[in-house]
């Protein structure tokens, strides 16, 4: 039987889990829920595949609030203070990179610390990180110009990434990088050894905190190491199978596990209570 836990620190998801059915703001009503989560002393990490500009624009009411796990797990940054950051090798970078821009219907991002790099083929893919999703993105002619260190590349496919294309990126580039989907439209690369429980581990030690003490929320196949790394884990009800295989749990929306923390003051035995 297992001895009570109060929890410490909730890490969640943004695309598909905080962010639901293609939206790109946050729901105002999480932003308190931030807020009084750090009052009972548990840390709020938003742990995303997106880049660190594009968190803090979307989390501007409580960035003194939370933590940050970006790009899949290659880098962790807290009040401004990034606690580690990965890379790829230079020449795999490009390789990458190029192996996408000659690919038919396929666009790519390559993330560095503060923008991306992108070759847009479309206007589409264009607005799509400048507009839409809003990125700082760097435009470039040649693959030449790509200097900073990449921590993550990604493949985008407008009509979504389809299995027979997941198995042909992950057979290219398995053994040398991590190939996962990260939503609907994309296959992230990225260094081997990282993922987003690899941050997780990062603020258990800074803080002092056990996996029993955390609480994580996802929806695709790039959360599962996060998903796996903590007995109380959730999986969105819209998830994939093998999501939520690896998970403990299953919920609708994140805001009911978190209003429940609150009311419990961090005890989840109490909390699962009502969100079961």
């Amino acid at each position: 039987m297992r001895s009570m836990s109060m929890i410490k620190l909730v890490a969640s998801d943004l695309d598909g889990t905080l962010l639901l059915n293609g939206a790109q703001s946050l729901p105002e009503e999480l932003f308190p829920l931030i807020r009084e989560l750090k009052e009972n002393k548990i840390l709020f990490v938003a742990a995303s595949g997106r880049q660190y500009p594009n968190m803090r624009r979307l989390f501007a009411p409580v960035l003194d609030d939370m933590a940050f796990i970006c790009e899949n797990g290659a880098m962790a940054v807290q009040n401004e203070e990034v606690l580690y950051q990965d890379r790829f090798d230079p020449a795999l970078t490009r390789e990458i990179a190029e192996a996408i821009y000659e690919t038919e219907g396929a666009e790519f991002s390559c993330a560095t610390k503060d923008f991306y790099y992108i070759m847009p083929k479309t206007q589409h893919f264009l607005e799509l990180m400048t507009e839409v999703v809003k990125t700082d993105s760097r435009v470039i002619d040649s693959f030449d110009k790509i200097t900073e260190p990449c921590m993550k590349l990604a493949v985008y496919e407008k009509d979504g990434i389809q299995e027979e294309s997941i198995r042909y990126w992950q057979e290219r580039f398995s053994g040398r990088c991590t190939v996962v989907t990260s939503g609907f439209a994309w296959v992230d690369f990225i260094p081997l050894g990282t993922n987003k429980a690899r941050g997780l581990e990062v603020y258990q030690k800074r803080l002092g905190i056990l996996p029993e003490e955390c609480v994580v929320f996802g929806d695709e196949y790039n959360d599962i190491e996060m998903l796996k790394a903590t007995p109380y884990s959730f999986a969105m009800e819209h998830a994939k199978p093998g999501v939520k295989k690896a998970a403990s749990y299953t919920t609708k929306r994140v805001e009911t596990v978190l209003e429940e923390l609150i009311r419990t003051k961090g005890n989840i035995e109490e909390a699962m209570k009502r969100v079961q």
